[in-house]
């Protein structure tokens, strides 16, 4: 007769494995990156791994936001993605939208081009003119309507 628990010496029948956490406290190395958009070198970069976990997210659920074009981490020269302290904010910002007000890739799209136009309006008041400030807002609720892709009467 064949014992079925031979495989498992020294284990208590029915108590799983004990799992081991082991923290790795390493600091990512100041490593040559290609930024896509202005070619400049960048510190407090994370890997994909490292930004997973800080968001409590798969790392699978990151490239997918980023075929999306949701987000565009920089790459090393062995193209590694390298994830921001900037792209990690918006990473959360995608997070709380999809999880908690459960929109999906495309309403997450719009709501953040909603929230960027918002932004550039709240950061142009603070520079416009008395003068300038009718055209200036005719100006982002056109570029606010074109996202929506509405013509208003």
């Amino acid at each position: 007769m064949v014992n079925r628990n031979s495989s498992r010496i020294g284990r208590r029948q029915g108590v799983p494995p004990r799992r081991r956490l082991i923290r790795l406290e390493v600091g990512i190395p100041s490593v040559p990156v290609r930024n896509s958009q202005h070619g400049i070198t960048e510190d407090g970069l994370y890997v994909i791994s490292v930004a997973a976990r800080l968001l409590e997210m798969h790392p699978q659920t990151l490239r997918k936001y980023e075929r999306a074009g949701l987000v565009r981490p920089s790459r090393t020269v062995g193209m590694l993605r390298l994830y921001s302290e900037e792209d990690i904010v918006r990473l959360r910002l995608i997070k709380h939208l999809v999880g908690d007000l459960g929109l999906n890739i495309a309403g997450v799209e719009l709501a953040l081009g909603m929230f960027n136009q918002m932004l550039k309006i709240k950061s142009g008041l603070n520079q416009a003119e008395k003068s300038d400030l009718k055209s200036y807002l005719e100006d982002c609720l056109n570029e606010m309507f074109s996202v929506l892709r509405v013509n208003p009467a």
